[in-house]
């Protein structure tokens, strides 16, 4: 029971999204009657129209209230839905995922989620981790190549780390913000309060986007990047930096690896071996401008002119190895060279982004240091998303603001235990994760698996064959390329069982589908709210709200009530998920108990420590958790895989300019955006939300559609090469007139409002994975790129 009197204001959050706004819900005779935001929380000065809508998700009258079974065959337009009990499905569940175990392993059984960007699955995301792992599964499924790779894995090839997804921007006190293929108003509107307030002091904002929206519109400068040329752009920023010698050399020198010695023959470092005499083997070398030869570099240390030393980043060395002469350059050398290739002027006609803009930008982000910056998915939905994170984390470096106040910080976080059970899996079935073998430096390498992988699995039996999938809320054909690619694949599965609020084009093809309670109705703990320190150091248990509709239960009661039907209770408290958060927040000092008498949170007294990359101790040397110890400019990693040591830009795979005997018939980049009334491919049905955005729509600027016949508000249909869906044009003059930007995630009907369902898997519907292949992608990550695929569009009449 919730215990609310019979109408009460409660301090709670929203979980939709990332965002987890701090909000009030008023409760009236055991019925949430609304949501609002709670300013004194640190995430609530505002509420999107998405939180506000609670209630009618709530209530919906479409939400699954009970557990279901197919009884006929998966391809049959009707599925047979048999309401069964709780016991019966979980019994039928862990029978069919232990018998695939026992006969097959149990990496042949996957497991997908829900991203925890868009949805509220990041209250049971950790449970959900320990439930795959502990089962044997080295197989997540979770859409990390499109929303996450790049500023959580990828950035970790150049800082070591995930910047900014950890890292994040300390927008309270930065100089100047920078985002990148990020619009917060849309995605994480805590950041947009905060970046309001932070312009309202002075600080500066730079935003690159190809549309002019949200936040944008007070940018200066805006730079409306070309669909995926956002590599080019970083480095034509990066190269005006280094020209005008607007960059911190100090900090360059001692923490990136910089000035390290690339050998000319094989492009790998120079090492202590390479010479004679007594030096460490593995140690790193520097070329000493003040004594004209190499010398040992260690992190932090390598600039140390009251010692004598004073590494050259630039120039051409001829060093004396063990071998004969070699040729050397230090780092930087081949990263100036790589920007210079790149300079303003170059780029405007790739980047579709004027050279004064491109100085106007490297200008304000040396001259208003320090520089906090973030970037979302519309720089990792791309065939080039590694090397572009890579381009943005060089530039990010030559300010110098990285773990500074007001640049990217480290927040001190509640010190509570892992429970993700990343103990559990042995390093043998880790290894068997699907895709490793083809990309061993992606995903996978952390346990996530592409849908490419998964698919390719389910089909070709690739590297083995997937037999089972269990799935959290993951909307796999409507979020993923090659929809009619992913429908085979998941009716070839031996065993699908999914938990989800709503029946979906994807739980459709399941043999047992779970119903879940929606995050006002469960409880949910928050260990910290990412945005600035005040809010990381905030713990807050949100309690249910309203009692669960139906007999809906919560991912995590899911989890736990799964893991015992499986002979797993030892790893989940036997069933008892108040022990697991016991267990989770005993080292906090915080309780279970003052949480619940304080629904608002408890703050904890958390103070930031800054450049923590410098301090020495516990046996930690100082500098970052890569191979030299250092921010990579340069990465040897990357190098031994197979792949460019430097953040090369390479054409969108799928442009016309790289396709050229596809411009003809199809001369367009299509990109997408996320809009601001819905959560990817939910909430459709809601009412209030489907009012204000009651079809798909595909933006173009008016020329665009001039020359087509298209006006406002007509009917079209998108043409790629894999196929076509249609949508209503919406004209827009920011827009490049070689770019057109639709929506993805439409299939929902909204009866009240006359809104009628939309075909997922036809040209009649508004699908927009129909028109992307998983093909090329991004040969580091495996990125698909839905931000710039070539296309045509034409009025839906037009043959």
């Amino acid at each position: 029971m919730t215990g609310h009197p019979r109408r009460a204001e409660i301090q709670t959050f929203c979980a939709l999204c990332v965002s987890r706004c701090g909000a009030r819900a008023t409760v009236a005779d055991g019925r949430l009657v609304s949501l609002a935001p709670d300013p004194s929380h640190p995430t609530g000065r505002a509420l999107c129209i998405k939180g506000k809508a609670a209630p009618e998700i709530v209530y919906h009258p479409r939400r699954l209230l009970h557990p279901v079974e197919r009884t006929r065959p998966k391809g049959d337009p009707d599925p047979g839905w048999r309401c069964i009990g709780w016991d019966e499905a979980l019994d039928k569940t862990a029978s069919n995922l232990l018998k695939l175990a026992r006969e097959h392993g149990p990496e042949c059984v996957a497991f997908s989620s829900a991203s925890p960007s868009t949805t509220a699955i990041s209250d049971s995301g950790d449970w959900i981790q320990r439930l795959r792992r502990a089962f044997g599964s080295p197989n997540l499924c979770a859409s990390m190549e499109l929303c996450g790779w790049g500023r959580y894995l990828a950035s970790t090839y150049t800082f070591g780390a995930s910047v900014p997804g950890v890292y994040m921007p300390d927008v309270a006190n930065a100089g100047c913000i920078l985002y990148w293929g990020y619009n917060p108003s849309v995605s994480r509107l805590a950041h947009a309060t905060a970046t309001t307030a932070a312009l309202a002091r002075g600080a500066h904002l730079v935003v690159v986007d190809p549309r002019c929206t949200g936040l944008a519109h007070k940018a200066d400068p805006w730079l409306p990047v070309r669909p995926g040329t956002d590599g080019a752009l970083a480095l034509a920023i990066a190269d005006v930096m280094i020209r005008t010698n607007r960059f911190d050399r100090d900090f360059v020198c001692r923490w990136t690896n910089g000035p390290l010695l690339v050998r000319e023959d094989d492009g790998r470092f120079l090492r202590g071996r390479d010479l004679e005499g007594p030096h460490d083997p593995d140690a790193f070398l520097v070329w000493n401008v003040a004594t004209d030869a190499p010398v040992v570099a260690k992190a932090g240390e390598t600039c140390d002119r009251e010692a004598g030393v004073e590494p050259a980043l630039l120039g051409k060395m001829t060093v004396r190895t063990t071998r004969g002469d070699v040729v050397c350059r230090p780092a930087f050398q081949l990263v100036a060279d790589l920007c210079r290739e790149h300079g303003s002027e170059s780029v405007e006609p790739i980047t579709g982004v004027a050279a004064e803009l491109v100085e106007r930008a490297a200008l304000t982000l040396w001259e208003h240091r320090p520089v906090a910056f973030y970037a979302w998915s519309g720089v990792e939905q791309h065939s080039n998303a590694t090397q572009t994170t890579r381009a943005i984390g060089l530039l990010y470096a030559l300010t110098g603001s990285l773990d500074a106040r007001g640049g990217n910080v480290l927040f001190e976080s509640p010190a509570a235990r892992r429970v993700d059970g990343v103990e559990l899996l042995s390093p043998e079935q880790r290894a068997k994760a699907l895709g490793l073998r083809r990309r061993p430096l992606g995903p996978s390498r952390w346990e996530f698996v592409t849908s490419d992988d998964l698919y390719t699995a389910a089909l070709d039996a690739d590297p083995y064959r997937l037999r089972g999938l269990v799935g959290f809320g993951a909307n796999l054909l409507i979020a993923n390329a090659d929809t009619l690619r992913g429908r085979e694949a998941l009716a070839s599965l031996d065993f699908y069982v999914h938990c989800d609020l709503f029946m979906s084009p994807t739980a459709e093809l399941a043999d047992i589908v779970l119903p879940v309670a929606s995050p006002f109705e469960t409880e949910g703990l928050a260990l910290g709210f990412e945005i600035s320190q005040e809010a990381q150091a905030l713990v807050q248990l949100r309690t249910p709200l309203v009692e669960p509709r139906g007999e809906s239960r919560s991912d995590t009661r899911i989890v736990f009530d799964l893991a015992t039907r499986l002979g797993l209770g030892g790893h989940f408290w036997e069933g008892d998920v108040e022990a697991g958060l016991r267990h989770r927040l005993e080292p906090t000092g915080v309780t279970l108990e003052q949480l619940r008498a304080e629904p608002g949170g408890v703050r904890l007294p958390l103070e930031t420590r800054h450049r923590k990359f410098a301090e020495v101790g516990a046996g930690e040397p100082a500098g970052f958790r890569t191979p030299t110890s250092r921010i990579e400019l340069y990465s040897e990693t990357l190098l031994a895989a197979g792949y460019d040591a430097l953040p090369r830009f390479v054409e969108p795979l799928m442009s016309p300019r790289s396709r050229p005997e596809l411009a003809e018939r199809y001369p367009l980049v299509l990109t997408t955006a996320k809009p601001l009334w819905f959560c990817e491919s939910q909430h459709r049905g809601v009412p209030s939300l489907r009012r204000r955005a009651p079809d798909p729509q595909v933006e173009m600027h008016p020329r665009t559609a001039r020359a087509r016949g298209i006006d406002a508000g007509d009917w079209v249909r998108i043409r790629t090469p894999a196929g076509s869906v249609k949508a209503r044009a919406k004209l827009e003059r920011t827009l490049d007139p070689e770019v057109v930007c639709a929506q993805h995630g439409w299939w929902q009907a909204c009866e009240e409002v006359d809104a009628p369902g939309l075909d997922p898997f036809g040209p009649e519907g508004a699908n927009l994975n129909l028109l992307i292949r998983h093909e090329p992608s991004d040969p580091i990550g495996g990125s698909v790129p839905h931000r710039a695929w070539v296309c045509e569009v034409a009025p839906l009449d037009e043959p």
